[in-house]
């Protein structure tokens, strides 16, 4: 029986494992859409509200279900809101196929109504992006697109006229849809030097990311014995965090506890399955080993020693062997004692309610953390979202935190939240939106509203670009331009269909989260939170003192002495770091 392009296009889908298609309906896009709406697998069209927001979604969906998901956008302009999501996407190395519909092929190149150059767009965020210009293409080209997305983990897309969509591929024998991954290996005398460098060192710390999800029990057992210290990124927060007697907190700006130190008073640095991109914070001191399966990654952050290329699980077991077992505690102890510290520390503001200025984020987030469930899963705004996701975000076995780790985006916890909730039914999923991001994809609480989707938002509500304000500060600019107007977004909540509530200083913060992850369906909690409220970076240098100070004195002069003041007051009990 002949099918058209659509159908085996989706038929493709089907076979590579997606369930679920984000985005919008258009006249490009309607071949793809009714063959979807035919097919007996059922695959699930979420219809959101802007193709940039079912990019973050269907990003999302990827990681948390760990199938490849696929995104949809009519021609023109429908397919350029997808840009940022796909972004997001390619840099979080979530596999999704995406679809980009276009113009009638034969008016490609006439500047034709809603005529764009999709491969000229879309090549710089994805792993394989080609046009489909004829149904014989179709086949070999959407296989090519998907094995991309599964395989190089990314964004597989096909540029497709509505035209070409509607017409009937040739019959012929087709090829499966490979997505089978093999794990690699480094070579053995490769494993016998990296064994020898690390038996030779006395203060070996491992830091580790994405890399080690599937490697955790490697890890630990590659910790006990070294007796080393695990550092991690970002986004190895939700794998080593939990339920780990040797770890020592995050590097870098949203660092915290005692990985910053461990990394400089080391002489061996395992990077384990990290990409981690702010090279400033990695020593040059110590010899660096580094396990990646990506030749790219390799060397691509610090100037490694010995590079392995490998999956970090397999690695690690053919490297275990080789070292010798460690019994001298002292090093991996006095990291972990400075760690306890800093840790200390940091809980300075959770146990504070706030002021009239607002309400303290850290004990807002560390709240969050309390009452979710084992399983939830956290998607964290970019701002100073995820530094409270960072520090007060307290993982426990089995939970996830997505956020917009490398692209830095704002607006993605809200749709990162719907699309994880979509792949992952049965599992509590949380959103830290800042007030900046969530009102920037705001439409979106209308599609969790009508598809009756039940993510938790929770708004940390400030009227600032929080993180935006800080850097300039830092930098010795007045803050210009990061204040926003927002409305009671409790109320708006209630407006749509969801529950909603707000909190403002002095307000019963734990009821209102309590309440919110108790209703049955989508809810949002408005909480009003202090915008002057600041994180110190793990160290803090002397040009941002001085960079703060110059600030400071610019608004005494320009006879704003009342917001220094007020400034001083809502982190006085970080003057200590600075000073």
């Amino acid at each position: 029986m002949s099918q058209t392009v659509a159908e085996v296009l989706v038929d493709q889908m089907v076979e590579a494992g997606i369930r679920s298609v984000y985005g919008i309906v258009g006249d490009s896009a309607n071949p793809i859409v009714d063959a979807l709406r035919r097919h007996e697998a059922g695959i699930r069209f979420v219809h959101v509200r802007n193709e940039e927001a079912g990019a973050f979604a269907a990003g999302a969906d990827a990681q948390i279900s760990g199938r490849p998901t696929a995104v949809l956008g009519s021609s023109g302009p429908g397919s350029v809101h997808l840009l940022n999501g796909l972004y997001d996407c390619q840099r979080n190395g979530a596999s999704v196929f995406a679809i980009a519909t276009h113009i009638p092929s034969t008016e490609i190149g006439t500047g034709y109504f809603q005529e764009t150059d999709p491969t000229g767009i879309f090549r710089g965020c994805t792993h394989f992006c080609e046009t489909i210009s004829s149904p014989a293409q179709l086949p070999r080209l959407s296989e090519l697109a998907l094995q991309s997305a599964v395989l190089d983990r990314g964004v597989g897309m096909v540029i497709l006229p509505g035209d070409i969509a509607a017409m009937e591929v040739p019959e012929g024998e087709r090829d499966p849809v490979h997505t089978h991954r093999p794990a690699l290996r480094p070579a053995e005398e490769s494993l016998e030097e990296a064994a020898a460098v690390i038996n030779a060192a006395e203060r070996v710390v491992i830091f580790g990311g994405e890399g080690t999800r599937h490697a955790r029990d490697q890890v630990l057992a590659l910790s006990e014995r070294l007796k080393a210290p695990v550092g991690y990124a970002y986004r190895g927060k939700d794998v080593l965090e939990a339920d780990n007697p040797s770890a020592v907190g995050m590097t870098g700006l949203l660092g915290w506890g005692g990985a910053a130190g461990a990394l400089a008073s080391c002489d061996c640095l395992l990077l384990l399955g990290t990409d981690f991109p702010y090279r400033p914070f990695l020593p040059s001191a110590p010899k660096i080993i580094q396990v990646d399966d990506s030749t790219r990654r390799l060397g691509r952050r610090a100037a490694v020693d010995i590079g392995l290329l490998g999956d970090t699980a397999v690695t690690l077991r053919a490297l275990l062997p080789k070292l010798t077992e460690r019994t001298d505690r002292s090093y991996l102890d006095k990291v972990l004692e400075h760690h306890r510290k800093e840790v200390e520390h940091l809980a300075t503001y959770v146990h504070h309610e706030g002021s009239g200025e607002g309400l303290r984020p850290e004990m807002v987030a560390s709240t969050i953390s309390e009452l979710a469930d084992d399983d939830a899963v956290f998607t964290v705004d970019t701002g100073m979202c995820n530094v409270w996701g960072a520090r007060y975000v307290h993982m426990r076995p089995g939970q996830r935190m997505l956020a917009s780790f490398r692209h830095g985006s704002m607006a993605n916890a809200m749709p990162q939240a719907i699309g994880a909730k979509v792949g992952a039914p049965d599992r509590q999923v949380i959103a830290l939106c800042g007030d900046g991001g969530f009102t920037m994809l705001m439409g979106e609480l209308l599609t969790a509203a009508g598809l009756d989707i039940p993510v938790k938002l929770m708004v940390f509500n400030n009227s600032t670009l929080g993180m935006v304000r800080a850097e300039m500060m830092v930098s010795g600019y007045q803050p210009w331009g990061t204040d926003v107007t927002n409305p009671d977004f409790g109320a708006l909540a209630n407006a749509v269909g969801v529950h909603g509530e707000r909190v403002e200083p002095g307000g019963d913060v734990r009821g209102a989260i309590t309440r919110a992850l108790a209703h049955p369906g989508p809810a949002l909690v408005d909480l009003v939170t202090d915008p002057r409220a600041l994180s110190m970076p793990p160290h803090t240098t002397l040009e941002q003192v001085k960079g703060f100070a110059l600030t400071t004195s610019k608004l005494v002069f320009g006879g704003e002495a009342a917001e220094v003041w007020e400034q001083a007051k809502s982190n006085i009990r970080d003057i200590g770091q600075v000073i």
